[in-house]
């Protein structure tokens, strides 16, 4: 047996720790575990008379997850992606609070969206039983944080929030045109969000110089607007001011071009097709020159732009639904990035006190007051001139000047 020398026993072991090493390197890569996905809940009609509503808004979302994630996802979570969990309303107010139920039990750790004032009711309710975080996108009745839920933040404005603008500018309008239009007939569905903009409507326009002709309600979905127009007629109001979703919307404007129905302007207040262009598009003359104060996003900001873009790239046509919900996710993002927690609470309390950005929508900051409304929304008036939706007020984001009287 050879006896090993110091020589030989320090070749050996220089040897093997060269082998080790080589074996090391040679080994394939530990990576390091990927954080677990933060869940985001999106509550939407995604099937119902309001579908169409929830399928832009749901591209919106996609479309603020994707860039998010793309981003580096939430930093604070150590690059956690978003996955986002998207519950169908069904257009109705059980529903949605049902589907609340099924994203708590999915682990999310917020819902956004809502979109219709009964289902975002009954959502938020839902939502708060689960101290579960709420952000409304475009629901707009008051009584939605005014309940005293800590759960529940709003992103866009109230009734009260945008009737106040929208009326502003209704007498500025009428005021740069000589004040021709005195008298108003008012039209609304018979639901929580159209019969709130009535009554505010019946309470605020005599005491600014307009005649309320009539209120005319109506149900919704509606699958005739012949006599509802036929009263118009016979009204003769210098403004028709209506309240209704899209298809209600729609088929009045297309009744009132058919029965040669004129009032000097169409005003809406949160139209369901005045700011759509699916409306536009398919009904160009009907739409020419409906006046609309409504969601809509900023027009100078380039992501608004990119939005509508992918929105058209499906085959599709935008409509604010999906510039509020690209804010509604970003918003959410930045305070899951501020608690740096997926945590109900801590998610919640950040909402509670810090500012956050707006998205593409043109509120600069937003900040949640102490009911949970976002004090800074502002809605934008827009009117359809030859084919385009344009913002005509206020002037920071004007594309165009209002034209009034529209007709004679």
């Amino acid at each position: 047996m050879t006896k090993m020398t110091g020589q030989t026993r320090r070749a050996i072991l220089k040897g093997g720790v060269a082998a080790a090493a080589a074996a090391t390197l040679g080994a394939p890569t530990v990576l390091r575990a990927q954080p677990a996905s933060v869940k985001i809940g999106l509550l939407q009609p995604m099937s119902g008379f309001l579908a169409q509503a929830g399928d832009l808004a749901s591209i919106g979302a996609r479309f603020a997850v994707d860039e998010i994630n793309a981003a580096g996802g939430i930093k604070a979570l150590d690059g956690a992606q978003i996955e986002l969990l998207v519950g169908d309303s069904k257009s109705n107010a059980e529903a949605g609070a049902q589907e609340v139920e099924a994203l708590n039990e999915a682990g999310v750790v917020a819902i956004g969206g809502g979109f219709a004032s009964g289902i975002s009711l009954t959502a938020t309710q839902a939502a708060a039983r689960h101290s579960l975080p709420f952000l409304v996108d475009s629901a707009t009745a008051d009584s939605i944080t005014g309940r005293g839920l800590a759960n529940t933040f709003r992103l866009g404005p109230n009734f009260s929030m945008a009737t106040e603008v929208a009326l502003q500018n209704l007498i500025r309008l009428n005021e740069a045109a000589g004040n021709p239009a005195k008298t108003v007939a008012l039209v609304h569905e018979d639901g929580l969000f159209g019969a709130g903009l009535a009554q505010v409507m019946q309470e605020k326009l005599p005491g600014l110089g307009f005649e309320i002709l009539e209120t005319i309600s109506h149900p919704t979905p509606a699958r005739d607007m012949s006599n509802v127009v036929l009263r118009l007629r016979s009204l003769q109001p210098d403004l028709v001011i209506p309240s209704h979703y899209y298809n209600e919307f729609v088929l009045m404007a297309r009744t009132m071009q058919q029965q040669r129905v004129r009032p000097m302007g169409v005003y809406a207040v949160f139209g369901g097709a005045a700011s759509s262009y699916q409306f536009v598009a398919e009904y160009p003359e009907a739409a020419e020159g409906v006046f609309d104060c409504n969601h809509w996003g900023d027009p100078s900001n380039p992501t608004d732009a990119e939005l509508k873009a992918a929105v058209e790239g499906q085959g599709k046509h935008y409509a604010y639904n999906t510039p509020i919900n690209y804010s509604v996710v970003k918003v959410l993002a930045e305070a899951i990035e501020k608690a740096g927690a997926a945590d109900r609470e801590a998610v919640t309390e950040q909402l509670k006190t810090a500012e956050f950005g707006s998205g593409v929508m043109p509120y600069g900051t937003t900040k949640f007051g102490e009911d949970g409304q976002n004090v800074n929304a502002l809605p934008l008036n827009t009117q359809v001139q030859d084919g385009k939706i344009n913002v005509i007020y206020p002037d920071a984001f004007a594309q165009s000047k209002p034209v009034f009287p529209v007709n004679g």
